[in-house]
Parts: C-alpha cells; structure tokens; sequence
C-alpha cells in the first residue's frame, strides 16, 4: 500500500511517539525505584553497625553458632524484607539464614561495601547472594576486637525475596494498569496533538502539492490555468516574507513564481508562433504575387516568341526581370533577418559622423524621390558630436526607412529626417525619419516591429522594418513610431555619441524637389 508524505510523516510520528512513551515509563519506572532504594538505603544505613554490636557476632571463631542463626532468624522475623550475612575479610559468607538451596553464591563482592562504608553517594548496589546476577541495596558494617583490623563485615540484604516476591504481585495488577492507563492516555493525547499539529504544518504543503496537481493536470503552465493563478494570489509576498523561516511556505511562493514565469515565456512562445506563421502566411503572399507576375510573363514569351513583336519582348523582360528583382530582395532580406536574429551578425562600433552619412543616403535616394515627386529634407544641429556604432547597420537603417517613407509618401509630399542632441544632460545623438504619408492604423501600431504587415495596402510594415528594429538592438538602441499632429509617420532612434566631437555649423537644410 502507497502511503502520501503526510501519511508517512504521521506514521513516523506514531512510532516515534509510542517510542518516546515507551522510553518514558521506563525511565520513571526507573528513576521511582532507584529513588526508593536510595531512601531505604538511606533508613537503614546504621542496621548493620547495630547487628555488628550484638555480643553473638562479637567471637569470629564461632560463626556457626546457634547463637549467630538465631539472631539472623529474629532479625528477618522482624522484617522479612531483610535477609542477613556474615562475610570474612575476604567477601566469602561465613554464616546465613537462607532455606537450603535458596544461596546461590559463596561470595560477595566487597568494593561496594568499601564504597558504602566510605560514605559514598547513595545508593549503591551490591551482590545479592540469592541471585547469579542480580544487585541490590544493602546495609554494612565491619567486625573487629577493640584495637584490631576487621575479620569481617555484617552484610544486610534489604530487599530480599520476600520483598520481590510481594513487588511482582502488585506490579502485576493495580500498578502495572495504572501504568499502562496512563500510558495510553498520554499516547493518546499525543496522537490527537499530532494529528492537528500535522494539519496545520502540512496545510502548506498540500496546497502546493494540490496546485501543482492541477498545474500538471492541465497540461498547462500557471499562466495559463486558472486553478494555478488562484493558489498564486493565495500566497501574498507579504505572507512569504512574514514567514520566511517556514521552508514550506518558502517553496510554495518559489513554486508560484516558478509557475507564473513558465505561464509568461509560454505565452510569449504562443506569440512567436502566432507571429511565425502570421509573417510566413505575409511572406508566402508577397512571394505569391512577384512569383506568379514573373512565371506569367516567361510563360508568354515562351509560348508567344515568333508572334510578339521586339518592343513587346523586351517589355514583357523588363516586367519579368524586376518581378525577379523583387523575389531576390525579398529573399535576401529574408536571409539578413534570420542572420540578425540567430546572432550571427556582430556590430562593429566605430565613431562617424550621422550629418555626413544623412548626406551619403540623401544621394543614394534623389533618382527615386524625384521620380516620384517626393522633398528630402535635413535637419541638422549645430556642433553635432559624432556617434559611436556599426556604419555599415546604420547606413542599412536609414536606407530601409527612407525607402520606405518615400514609398508611401503621396507626390508633392516630404521626407525629413532630423539629427538633434536628445537632451543636454544626454551623450546621445537622435535621429527621426518623418514623412508626409497616410500614417499607420492605431490597431496596427502595437506589432509594428513585431511581424511584417500589410495595413489596408497603403502603409506596409514588412522585413524591412524588422531589420531596422535588430540592427538598433545589436546597437543598443530601439526603433519607436512617435504620434504627431501632423499627418503621416514618425520613427524616432538615438545612438551614443563618440568622444570626439564634430562641429558641423550652423542648422542646415538641404532641399530636393522631384
């Protein structure tokens, strides 16, 4: 039969307990007859010294005397408790007044009536002659003439076998029950203490053992189950720290933070999966459409070659070769997050300055914003420090978020990006991207950075996006969409300043019109 830990624990408890009340009578039963022999001990230390006087003990050549038999019979008629000896010098019994067979030693130890003799703490067992290994109390006295060493010793039993024999009697009825009354009484009373002292210890543990039943039953972390999030808000912080030297209570508030922190990564694991298929179901789309463009196209030409005409050709290429251009982007753009994601992309930190990089970029993108009739401006503040980090990721930065503004960004519309120091106490450099488009949706705002989307065709949070967001943390910075009162998007990012500093005049701006 399997028993719980409370089950065991109590039955240890039971054993311990008749243990310790077993171990408890016996010791009373103990210390009750050692106290007992001390003060018979005690009572009758002078009956030997009065039994040495007697004038029959007084010649040691007649030890057999009838005189000296007849004294021993009138003293244990007296009191039959008492059996009485005469000892040489040498411990050997001389003379006695046992039934015949009853003597069952012919000698008697004699360091304890040395001890006893010497005053000695009492009491103080010696060799019962009547026994082959038993000690009892006695009383002694030495013989000896006026002026001699002692020939002998008067050796006094004072609890003979009459005094056994009336003790097992009484220990066998009303004694032995009062015992074991009182025994069971208080085995009782300790078992009903332990039964509730047990309830209120273990009332912890088998609320945590109860939580973490229903924690596995569900098959869910704390988080997510209801029955754990309730043995959660049972144990209060405050509870814990008042007892903080209650280890069960100790482990039920680690259990309960261990639980809910499992609930949170497994929801956070439940977003990334939600948000893993949400961007496979986003990029398989925006594969889809250049992809399927791209096969059309080659089809056509493919089966049309003789019929169609040079200028159609080469139109029909063209289309096929950017549908290409774009499948190709997507996947590298692919390749890059998954390199950024997976670290293995290290940044390179090195100072530069971001006015001459705006610059750099601003090129690389007036063919496109004036084809599609879009203003790039700068702005740039005065004594501007250099920053510190990755040139090569920042260029990328501001390359995906340009593009992207100019991209949604109608005709006659403006691009802007500012670089301003973030406060006067900061050693950071900030740098905001706005455009003039149609802005983000409200609901789209919270996963902006968290998976590619399309909002209504008119804004697009895609890959792009992402890259810029890893790149800034690898950079010790974050990418943040600012609300404004003017129509279209802002990002906003700062990076640390280097310790060199370059001064690049007054507030420039710098103008190009599509």
């Amino acid at each position: 039969m399997k028993l719980t830990l409370s089950q065991r624990l109590f039955a240890v408890f039971c054993v311990l307990l008749l243990a310790c009340c077993g171990a408890s009578a016996w010791l009373q039963i103990r210390a009750s007859d050692l106290r007992e022999k001390e003060v018979i001990q005690s009572l009758s230390r002078g009956l030997a010294a009065h039994i040495a006087r007697d004038g029959a003990l007084a010649d040691a050549k007649d030890t057999d005397a009838p005189a000296v038999r007849r004294l021993f019979s009138q003293l244990m008629v007296v009191n039959p408790s008492v059996e009485v000896y005469l000892l040489d010098n040498t411990g050997r019994i001389r003379a006695d007044d046992a039934p015949p067979g009853h003597l069952k030693r012919d000698r008697i130890d004699l360091a304890p009536v040395r001890r006893f003799l010497n005053g000695e703490a009492l009491p103080i067992l010696g060799d019962d002659p009547r026994s082959d290994d038993k000690r009892k109390v006695f009383s002694a006295a030495p013989l000896a003439a006026p002026g001699q060493p002692p020939f002998g010793y008067v050796y006094v039993v004072l609890l003979g076998e009459e005094h056994d024999a009336l003790a097992a009697k009484a220990s066998a009825s009303a004694v032995l029950r009062t015992t074991l009354a009182s025994m069971g009484l208080v085995t009782l009373l300790g078992l009903v203490a332990g039964v509730v002292a047990f309830g209120l210890v273990t009332r912890p543990l088998r609320r945590l053992t109860e939580a973490m039943r229903r924690f596995d039953a569900r098959g869910e972390p704390a988080g997510a189950s209801l029955p754990v999030v309730s043995s959660k808000r049972e144990i209060d912080e405050p509870d814990a720290r008042k007892n903080e030297r209650d280890e069960i209570v100790v482990l039920e508030s680690a259990f309960a933070q261990m639980a809910e922190r499992i609930g949170e990564q497994w929801r956070a694991l439940g977003q990334q999966d939600r948000e893993r298929r949400e961007m496979v179901a986003n990029i398989s789309h925006d594969l889809r459409t250049p992809l399927s463009s791209l096969h059309g196209y080659l089809e056509t030409l493919s089966l049309k070659a003789d019929s169609l005409a040079d200028a159609e050709r080469r139109r029909y290429l063209s289309i096929a070769l950017a549908q290409s251009a774009k499948v190709g982007h997507l996947a590298q753009s692919l390749f890059e997050l998954a390199r950024l994601e997976h670290g293995m992309v290290a940044p390179e930190a090195e100072p530069f300055s971001l006015a001459d990089l705006v610059q750099d970029v601003f090129e690389k993108f007036d063919l496109p914003a004036q084809s599609r009739g879009v203003r790039l401006n700068a702005h740039i503040a005065p004594r501007l420090p250099s920053v510190l980090a990755d040139l090569g990721m920042i260029e990328r930065v501001l390359t995906n978020l340009l593009d992207n503004a100019i991209r949604h960004t109608p005709e006659q519309g403006s691009v802007e990006v500012t670089l301003a120091n973030a406060d006067e106490k900061s050693d950071r450099v900030e740098v905001t991207v706005s455009d003039t488009g149609p802005g983000i949706a409200p609901a789209m705002r919270e996963a902006l950075f968290q998976r590619p989307f399309t909002s209504g065709g008119a804004h697009r949070g895609g890959l792009g996006l992402l890259i810029v967001q890893r790149m800034l943390q690898l950079n010790g910075s974050q990418i943040r969409l600012i609300d404004t009162e003017r129509q279209g998007t802002t990002f906003r990012f700062d990076l640390p300043a280097a310790v060199a500093q370059t001064g690049n005049g007054a507030l420039q701006e710098r103008g190009r019109h599509g």
